[in-house]
């Protein structure tokens, strides 16, 4: 009996340094891709040379490579998922970094709306309580999939309400669809990170297979911090 239990700690310990082996592993990558955005943001932002290739002549619109810009990270997210089975461990992994790289250079357009100050500051705000929400996800003992489900909903709702309010411009509805966001992202982070942790602890490293799963993961967790970010940034950013 004794001998049972000790295997069961032993298992138990076991299972603890696996989960927190591969969450280490995603949040890595994930904290790369963030260095990648935000460095390559902040340079495109702060360049009228870089800024002028994103708009037409005139400056009242987007040019072609600024519209290629601005869709393309939701191609490469869609690429990585759908192609996840296909594609090796190394295409995933540069496919995930470029398009980091992609997506910086989409989020630039915030240093021509909001002052870098209130840029920064917002990142720091959605960095602590994205570092809140997963310390939550990741040591809570409470199952969170029925809360996930709800937050998923809530995702797809803001989708659409985005969607509607594209045509009807309502800066009071965006208001709403921002503080709704918020707490969208907020939850599916501890919802998330609690996922992520219970693959991690059943997966065996060094296989292909788990790379890919750890590259999927920081995407996963990346959507929801630039989301949670840029939401914040339109509630509370200081516009110039």
């Amino acid at each position: 009996m004794e001998t049972n239990n000790f295997n069961y700690v032993q298992s138990e310990q076991e299972t603890s340094t696996m989960s927190k082996t591969f969450m280490a592993s995603v949040f890595s990558w994930m904290a790369a891709a963030l260095v990648i955005t935000s460095v390559v943001a902040y340079y495109f932002g702060n360049s009228m040379e870089l800024i002028s290739l994103l708009v037409n002549a005139e400056g009242r619109g987007l040019s072609t490579l600024g519209y290629v810009v601005m869709f393309a990270p939701l191609g490469f997210v869609l690429a990585m998922s759908l192609g996840y089975n296909k594609f090796s461990y190394p295409i995933l992994l540069f496919l995930f970094l470029v398009y980091a790289g992609v997506m910086g250079a989409s989020l630039s357009f915030i240093f021509l709306v909001y002052t870098t100050g209130s840029i920064f500051g917002t990142f720091l705000s959605a960095a602590g309580m994205f570092g809140l929400m997963a310390v939550v996800g990741y040591t809570t003992k409470t199952d969170l999939t029925k809360f996930g489900s709800i937050m998923m909903m809530g995702l797809f709702g803001i989708i659409i309400a985005s969607i509607i309010n594209w045509f009807l411009q309502s800066d009071s509805m965006g208001y709403i669809i921002s503080c709704i966001g918020v707490l969208v992202f907020t939850g599916l982070t501890a919802y998330d990170v609690q996922k992520l942790k219970r693959i991690g602890a059943g997966v065996e490293f060094g296989i292909e297979s788990t790379n890919k799963l750890v590259i999927m993961g920081a995407l996963n967790l990346y959507l929801d911090f630039i989301n949670l970010f840029l939401f914040l940034l339109r509630l509370f950013g200081s516009r110039k």
